[in-house]
């Protein structure tokens, strides 16, 4: 079930892919991802309005290092002029676009945006046209089920963006309205599978190596996208391939959970300065410290803390203290 995936031109060494997650999927984390088997890695979700008014600032979601590759690149937005006119843009700082029509939050529907796509057939038709034509890279999109459980016309769309050139289509399933609530509805992915030519991707209730395994094994789509689940646990990758490879998936300590996480800061530190990595670090270090006994106390102490070093002391602290027979 773990294999190379060939998304247009691009050819993937497995068909484990980190989401694009605002606010989450930067550089160090990416990396991290990578060090642990993920075969693609995206960047956040980037406004093509941002691109194109704020310049530096937007652009600054998509810096990279060689080792950052493959990346795919999200974008999103409701104008088809625009949306090409970036595609071209942005060629050069990654391997692949993807056009989010998939966000739920009110912040990007408001714009016309994300989900809000999914009640705009045509709307859809045309940004996939002119990023096809504006672009020579691979070009994928990410949709969710419907605008509600009622109008679920993930078919439909799916069958747009093949028909305009798409060469992939990544599912959520749930609708917006669910936001996150309930079960993510797997079913939909084997009915999509069965209802185009190009590769599907999965996403959705993704937690654990074995919710890998068993989507890919009741679905039969093409590759896995893992968001939610990569969380302050980037071992997911790891453990999904060795359980597919029919090894035992290994857990990850609290010293390695402790390394990780100095690995972590100090790759934010080095790209954004140590007052923005000691402020965005908290989130990440809280779900690293996820399951270990302490862990809400651990979480509110750090939450506190000012300044890197105090920070990492008590960090260790608490990993070392957990680490403990």
């Amino acid at each position: 079930m773990i294999r190379s995936l060939a998304i247009g031109s691009l050819t993937l060494g497995n068909n484990l892919i980190l989401a694009p997650m605002a606010g989450i999927t930067n550089l160090p984390f990416r990396l991290l991802a990578r060090e642990q088997g993920a075969g693609l890695c995206f960047t956040e979700m980037v406004s093509v309005n941002g691109l194109v008014r704020e310049g530096k600032k937007s652009f600054e979601l998509l810096r990279s290092v060689p080792e950052d590759r493959p990346l795919g690149i999200q974008l999103f937005g409701d104008d088809p002029d625009v949306m090409g006119r970036v595609a071209a843009m942005v060629e050069e700082y990654g391997d692949l676009i993807d056009i989010n029509m998939g966000c739920p939050v009110k912040k990007v529907v408001g714009t016309g945006a994300g989900s809000a796509l999914m009640r705009e057939p045509d709307k859809v038709r045309a940004l996939v046209r002119a990023v096809r034509r504006a672009t020579r890279l691979p070009l994928t999109v990410k949709i969710r089920s419907g605008w509600s459980c009622e109008d679920a016309n993930f078919l439909q769309i799916a069958r747009i963006a093949e028909e305009e050139g798409c060469d992939a289509v990544t599912l959520h399933p749930r609708s917006r309205a669910q936001m996150f609530e309930g079960t993510a509805d797997w079913t939909k992915l084997a009915e999509l599978k069965r209802a185009v030519a190009i590769p599907v991707i999965g996403s959705g209730d993704l937690f654990s190596a074995a919710d890998v395994a068993a989507m890919l094994d009741r679905t039969g789509c093409d590759g896995i996208m893992i968001a939610r689940g990569a969380l302050g646990n980037p071992w997911i990758f790891r453990q999904a391939l060795d359980l597919m490879a029919g090894r035992e998936p290994s857990v990850a300590s609290p010293a390695e959970r402790l390394a990780v996480a100095r690995r972590h800061l100090a790759l934010f530190m080095e790209m954004a300065g140590e007052r923005v990595a000691a402020r965005e670090m908290r989130k990440h270090l809280g779900w690293y410290s996820h399951g270990l006994p302490g862990a809400a106390q651990f979480r509110k102490e750090i939450n506190e803390i000012e300044g890197n070093g105090a920070l990492m002391e008590a960090v260790s602290r608490f990993f070392t203290a957990a680490e403990a027979p």
